[in-house]
């Protein structure tokens, strides 16, 4: 069946956010007084939500409540202020979206990265690009995989579950779609592996975001 609906995920799928990321990680760690950590493993860390990341870049003997409180509330003003200086959409994203606006495919976005900085980014870097609908992770909201967000989706676009693509970069992309039974795509661009992509069977693995046109 023709596809009607796009979802993308946002972190490793449309934009490369690690710099940023890494860079507000290192200031909330260094304000802890905690080591700090490379590109590569904050690179290792994403994909599961703003808490998580911190917990995760926390040492772990130091993973408490509080500590995680006291990064959170250094984190997200210090993100909020610096998450667009190192960011930037992946080679041949922009055009992708093009020609899905110019075919008349409806475009969303479903993302862990918490709602106030998904809502900031995408509007910032993709300008003209019509999104049907823009998430992220919401206050009472579970967050991916649990399948509500594109639920929200769904529902909010009119569109059916057998009409739409889902594109990610982790494991927790490959597991939202199938929990909300859509098609998922995996890109082996961002922020995981092949390997660990392939392991959930998506129906392609792409290298290229205009390769996507392939399975509209």
């Amino acid at each position: 069946m023709t596809k009607q609906l796009v979802i993308f995920d946002l972190d490793g799928t449309l934009l490369n956010t690690i710099g940023d990321l890494t860079v507000a990680v290192n200031h909330t760690l260094g304000e802890c007084g905690f080591p700090l950590r490379t590109y590569d493993e904050v690179r290792s860390m994403v994909g599961d939500g703003v808490l998580k990341l911190l917990e995760r870049a926390l040492p772990e003997a130091e993973r408490t409540s509080n500590n995680l409180t006291r990064a959170r509330e250094i984190f997200l003003p210090f993100y909020g202020a610096h998450n667009a200086e190192k960011t930037h959409p992946y080679e041949g994203i922009p055009e992708l979206l093009e020609e899905l606006r110019k075919r008349g495919i409806k475009m969303a976005v479903a993302s862990n990265k918490y709602h106030a900085a998904t809502c900031k980014l995408i509007p910032h870097y993709f300008p003209t690009i019509p999104f049907e609908v823009v998430l992220g992770q919401r206050e009472g909201v579970p967050a991916k995989p649990h399948p509500q967000i594109v639920a929200d989706i769904l529902a909010e676009v009119g569109v059916g579950r057998q009409e739409v693509l889902y594109v990610g970069d982790t494991n927790v992309d490959m597991l939202t779609a199938k929990a909300a039974e859509v098609d998922p795509v995996a890109v082996d661009w961002g922020f995981r592996p092949r390997e660990e992509l392939a392991a959930h069977t998506p129906l392609a693995i792409i290298s290229h975001p205009l390769e996507l046109l392939d399975y509209l």
